[in-house]
């Protein structure tokens, strides 16, 4: 009998930890889907709420840059009052402001919405990280991380498609109306399943750092994101730049002198933590890369529509799936030194085989690099994921989750706009002189205008360039990928296992704090 109720407890613990896994999988992939849903929608918007362009792009950074912004505090204040119930804060934030959102009738109550949503997102994301080693063990983490990811990177195709399959049906409130029924169930999961975790040894709120770090990655995160479409020159985003940049340093400087920092500047002195996180952080500007260009590409050049678009888009999802659970096996008996920069390799192989890309390319060919490309990134990620919530300590696990989101968060907003002024500037000296003036915007106006028009030459001319500055965006992507790949190679320590720790490495990080 004792026998028996040993294997229903073991047995009753394995399942409660995949459900629990279950309800972080469902608060990532709302996520996921909210972060590209607003592309197909962003006309519809335009023309029934009588949005201008100022006003689309503030519905979109209104949820951009609480998200950024507040990551940083809401892992802290999940080790002081308990990481489950401020992931439940983060979903009930997120399921009001989905509420707010489909029912907005105005552009002024959407952006408020959206800015409510992107503060429930930086409640749920590092939250739901930092549950992760709590709930696994050394030995299931790694898999459990694969299917973390993959329902975050598969949340982003799904937007396009359900936001498309709504918008044929139904009006644009209905895609945010269907984040509500994700977040109940999610919330209801996460309740049950769930275990609570906090620090039992946490200080009070680091209110200087919290207010620091909050403007600081604001101010960063708008200056980097008005970048592409005021350009880099423009007074506002200098001035965003340069407060961001000062408004962190001063952060930096006052963690250094607190006995139990929001930012554990400490973590930086670990080499795991470092280029752990540098790794998952160009693994995050190259994906971001790919889901700027591959959408245009699939709908200005191959002609498909905003639904057949995100469902294009699935080969990398299921490359990520297979890559991630490979790297989940083969960090054991290889080490982090090993794989990941191998999953880095394969992923500017990738980007270098998505180069080639011509305007007579089929979409097999497409599909085949960008499976590629998500072999990579779960390649690569997965490990890297693993290797560093490895290093963190189970009572500080939400600051340093929050920590690494926050790096990967900026970098890949950095890289996307980056990335974007490149393909802009590429694809407007790849037009011929005398082509019309909106042509130069954007690859759709310039395919809607020829449509319009039924100017061939103008549609071929249009098509050509943007491929050359995809093209471009993809080989700077891989140059980018392959360097990392050496960097992660050359200094990351030796003999570092799955657990992502090494007497090197545990020794620094026992110094840093």
């Amino acid at each position: 009998m004792l026998v028996f109720d040993s294997y229903y407890q073991f047995m009753a613990s394995l399942t409660s930890r995949w459900w629990a896994l279950g309800a972080l999988v469902l608060s990532v992939l709302v996520i996921g889907m909210d972060a590209t849903v607003l592309n197909v929608a962003l006309p519809t918007l335009a023309a029934d709420l009588g949005a201008t362009t100022g006003d689309l792009q503030w519905i979109v950074d209104a949820y951009l840059v609480p998200f950024a912004a507040l990551m940083l505090p809401a892992g802290a204040l999940g080790d002081r009052f308990g990481r489950r119930r401020l992931l439940l804060a983060g979903l009930a934030a997120f399921g009001i402001a989905s509420v707010f959102a489909t029912y907005a009738d105005g552009t002024g109550a959407l952006i408020a919405a959206r800015a409510l949503m992107g503060a429930g997102g930086a409640l749920i994301m590092p939250l739901s990280t930092s549950i992760l080693p709590v709930v696994f063990g050394p030995r299931e983490r790694g898999r459990a991380i694969a299917v973390f990811t993959a329902a975050l990177a598969l949340g982003l195709p799904l937007g396009p498609i359900v936001g498309g399959y709504l918008l044929d049906r139904f009006w644009w409130g209905s895609i945010f109306l269907v984040n509500i029924p994700v977040v109940v169930v999610a919330a209801v999961a996460a309740a049950v399943f769930i275990p609570e975790s906090r620090d039992p040894a946490a200080p009070r709120t680091d209110v200087p750092g919290a207010l620091l770090s909050v403007t600081g990655l604001a101010a960063l995160v708008y200056g980097v994101i008005e970048a592409p479409a005021r350009g880099w020159g423009d007074v506002r985003v200098l001035a965003g730049l340069a407060a961001g940049v000062v408004l962190l340093a001063a952060l930096v400087r006052v963690e250094a002198r607190v006995r139990r920092p929001m930012l554990d500047v400490g973590l930086f002195r670990s080499r795991v933590f470092v280029w752990g996180a540098a790794g998952a952080t160009f693994v995050s500007l190259g994906m971001s890369g790919v889901l700027f260009v591959v959408p245009q590409h699939l709908q200005a050049v191959l002609g498909h529509d905003a639904f057949g678009t995100g469902v294009r888009v699935i080969p990398m999802v299921a490359g990520l799936m297979l890559g991630g659970l490979a790297g989940e096996r083969l960090t054991a008996p290889l080490g982090l030194r090993v794989v990941m920069p191998a999953g880095l390799v394969v992923l500017a192989a990738g980007f270098v085989l998505g180069a080639t890309t011509s305007v007579s390319s089929g979409y097999g060919f497409v599909a085949a690099w960008l499976a590629v490309l998500g072999a990579g990134v779960g390649l690569a990620m997965v490990p890297a994921m693993d290797g560093v919530l490895a290093l963190l300590p189970q009572e500080r696990s939400g600051s340093g989750s929050a920590t690494l989101q926050t790096v990967r968060q900026v970098g890949g907003a950095l890289g996307v706009a980056g990335l974007g002024s490149v393909l802009s500037a590429a694809y407007a000296s790849g037009l011929p002189a005398g082509v019309p003036r909106a042509a130069d915007d954007s690859i759709t106006t310039a395919v809607a205008l020829a449509v319009r028009t039924g100017d061939a030459a103008l549609l071929r001319a249009a098509r050509e360039a943007f491929v050359d500055g995809m093209d471009l965006v993809l080989l700077l992507c891989g140059g980018a990928s392959a360097a990392a790949a050496v960097l992660v190679a050359v200094f990351l320590p030796r003999n570092t296992a799955r657990s992502g720790k090494t007497a090197e490495s545990g020794h620094e990080l026992t110094t840093a704090r």
